[in-house]
């Protein structure tokens, strides 16, 4: 993922309300998300390439996301894929504080990420460019290509929308969370971080829904968890194109194995 906005115990009806575009180059081949058939209680998207995801949850309710850290002068070539880290804590047993702790000695093999792990109780941030992890607190977060809560315009313009729509008591519907993240504004220049790869790339780089002839978001997720364990999960998949070209849905509800309701919907520009 490129964008995560979340909000985590700020509405009485849902603890968790996760809104997120993964931005990618086109070409990578990845998978929707499904529940996975060699994992068979985690649903998340896939890396075709490297086997890992970006963004997931296990019907015990555990839950992982992961952004990159840009800055292409200390990439290193051969590195570990970043991907598997999220896979790794969805599909093993360790709490996500023990799990955080056991990756943190070789978390310096891998390019620079910020990983988010969680299950209902608790979550947790964890950078290798800092190294230190942290449990968070309820409130409202954003995480880009930096740290957790840098206030990168897109950062900073997504915490306040989703902030306002957490005023709804119902809470935000996934409709108004996939139009949060289409907002393809750009920031004035002078607004714009500076991370080594030119002013183009920032300025292609600085909205929430990014557009590029061969890189931009290739996805939007929506997450929400409400107080009874419920979980709804939605995915629009774009890979290029200004308009969904599938989106997929799914309900379970946290414990109840096999109980899921999805729904796979192909649309078809004309």
């Amino acid at each position: 993922m490129c964008l995560i906005l979340f909000a985590w115990k700020m509405h009485q009806k849902f603890p968790l309300v996760l809104a997120a575009n993964r931005d990618e180059f086109y070409e990578r081949p990845s998978a929707p998300a499904a529940f996975w058939e060699d994992a068979p209680d985690l649903l998340a998207g896939r890396d075709l390439r490297e086997g890992g995801t970006w963004l997931g949850i296990t019907r015990m309710g555990r839950l992982a996301t992961l952004t990159n850290y840009r800055d292409p002068s200390s990439l290193k070539i051969g590195a570990p894929s970043r991907g598997t880290l999220v896979g790794d804590y969805l599909c093993g047993r360790d709490a996500p504080e023990e799990y955080l702790q056991r990756i943190a000695p070789d978390a310096g093999r891998y390019n620079g990420f910020n990983l988010i792990v969680g299950d209902p109780d608790d979550l947790f941030h964890f950078s290798n460019r800092r190294g230190a992890r942290e449990r968070l607190k309820s409130g409202i977060y954003g995480l880009s290509n930096r740290f957790l809560d840098t206030p990168w315009p897109k950062v900073e313009w997504g915490k306040k929308a989703l902030s306002d729509l957490l005023l709804e008591k119902q809470g935000p519907s996934p409709e108004t969370l996939f139009g949060l993240l289409a907002d393809r504004a750009r920031p004035p220049d002078d607004r714009l971080p500076d991370t080594g790869v030119g002013i183009e790339w920032e300025r292609v780089l600085s909205p929430r829904f990014i557009e590029s002839p061969v890189y931009g978001t290739r996805s939007s997720t929506v997450l929400l968890i409400d107080r009874k364990g419920g979980v709804t999960f939605v995915e629009r998949v774009f890979n290029g194109s200004a308009d969904p070209r599938m989106t997929v849905r799914f309900e379970f509800r946290i414990g109840e194995s096999g109980t899921e309701r999805g729904r796979h919907d192909e649309i078809v520009k004309p």
